[in-house]
């Protein structure tokens, strides 16, 4: 098959079809996108694909409407809903030949409380304003010598780590891992994923991916297959590929970075660089910055919807610990990077592995976007930081996912920008998800408590 850009884009069922003829494509996964990006989807083939999911085409709405067990919340009613496939989420499918996945979303009421439909809401307010924008993700993930069955043997206690004698950027560790690295990209680029550099990182079984940049959906998009491809393939080599945030005490926190830029979509032009700045940052820069300080600790479940993704923020984990920003200062939630001005971007810190990439994305461009519309002014500048530090500056995070949701319900700013059915939705969500575990105890606490108080 072709590469991405080498394909015309198609923009409706009648041409998306021509273009998989001529792909010699015989098979189309489709599927939707639920609340934590999972992809959930139906085999087809091509020549059934208009009777499938053309005019009258449905799927159950449950999707937005199930947490992370799987397990249903809300009243329903639970019925069929009309969807329609995206033309330009066209992608080939890399594990079977003569086959693509395409991505479909709801057209009738649950497209109010699609994470997908929500970013393109939001890049169309961006068009609105003439804005155009660039994203790109990059992740650290964790790749395991366990598949689905020793992992539920042990009760997943037992995480006998692939590469344990890795080091961070160790040239050793490259090479004695370059099969399995090799594999996977290869896997990635025919997904036409884009990766930009594929590697291991920080501590055992720690990889380092970041994706090409591109436009926003198409970035979300990426994000989320990339997750995917990267899940399955590691499962059908035997192995387990985690984007949990943090895994354990002994394993390093997991991050999912948003890297983003503006442009003018009628001349092209930067509109985040200023040479003349001291800083190298335009006035629209530094408001668009300052919404996402603003806005990340009463929203902070857009990025982190997972009880386990606040605690990547403890001590000794690299993750940011307050609402803040720096220029090229990675102990910032927001890092500024202003040079070379062709590249100078935000890299938004906080969020962990674990996010839905079209929640994360839509954060970034909506509280963006509301520090335009604002003239927000940016607060002063964090200085110093690592791993180990609390450094001062900025405002506080929400502890837990608890605190996290209760900020979000109450945010008339977050219902404004996000839109109210969306939020209350997805607050309902984020409070099923942390009640599911808040009875649970790990075996840490029954170490700690057990036999003492």
């Amino acid at each position: 098959m072709k590469r991405e850009a080498d394909r015309p884009e198609a923009r409706d069922l009648s041409s998306l079809l021509e273009r998989l003829a001529a792909e010699s494509c015989e098979v189309a996964h489709v599927g939707l996108f639920d609340l934590n990006a999972t992809f959930r989807e139906r085999r087809v083939r091509v020549g059934d694909l208009a009777r499938v999911f053309g005019p009258g085409g449905s799927f159950a709405n449950v999707l937005h409407q199930w947490d992370t067990g799987e397990r249903v919340f809300g009243a329903g009613p639970f019925v069929s809903e009309p969807v329609a496939i995206d033309p330009a989420s066209f992608r080939p499918y890399p594990f079977e030949a003569g086959a693509c996945a395409l991505v479909a979303d709801y057209t009738g009421p649950s497209a109010e409380t699609s994470p997908r439909r929500l970013l393109e809401r939001l890049v169309a307010r961006a068009h609105e304003r003439g804005l155009g924008v660039r994203a790109a993700f990059e992740f650290e993930f964790l790749v395991f010598d366990e598949d689905a069955e020793s992992l539920r043997d042990s009760g997943f206690s037992t995480l006998r780590t692939f590469a344990q004698d890795n080091r961070c950027w160790a040239g050793e560790s490259a090479a004695a891992a370059a099969d399995l690295v090799a594999a996977l990209e290869q896997v990635l680029v025919r997904g036409d994923v884009g990766p930009l550099a594929l590697g291991l990182e920080l501590g055992p079984g720690c990889f380092e991916a970041t994706l090409d940049h591109t436009e926003p959906l198409r970035a979300a998009d990426n994000a989320a297959f990339f997750k995917l491809l990267t899940k399955a393939f590691c499962r059908r080599q035997g192995k387990t590929a985690s984007f949990m945030a943090q895994v354990g005490s002994d394993f390093q926190g997991l991050s999912g970075h948003v890297h983003l830029s503006l442009s003018d979509r009628e001349t092209g032009d930067d509109l985040f660089p200023d040479p003349a700045d001291e800083k190298g940052m335009s006035r629209t820069f530094r408001s668009f910055v300052a919404g996402l300080v603003a806005l990340a600790p009463e929203a902070m479940p857009l990025t982190h919807h997972t009880a386990n993704a606040y605690r990547r923020h403890a001590p000794e984990n690299w993750a940011p610990k307050s609402a803040s920003w720096a220029v090229q200062n990675y102990a910032a939630a927001v890092r500024v990077v202003p040079q070379p001005p062709e590249k100078c971007r935000l890299e938004y810190r906080l969020p962990g592995s674990d996010i839905n990439p079209f929640l994360a994305l839509a954060f970034v461009l909506g509280a963006g976007l509301w520090g335009l519309e604002t003239e927000a002014a940016l607060p002063p500048e964090l200085t110093g930081g690592g791993p180990g530090l609390t450094v001062p500056g900025g405002e506080a995070l929400p502890h837990d996912l608890y605190e996290a949701t209760g900020r979000l319900a109450g945010s008339e700013r977050a219902h404004d920008i996000w839109g109210a059915t969306f939020v209350q939705h997805f607050v309902e969500a984020c409070r099923r998800e942390e009640a599911a575990l808040r009875r649970e105890t790990s075996a840490a606490e029954r170490a700690r408590y057990l036999e003492v108080v």
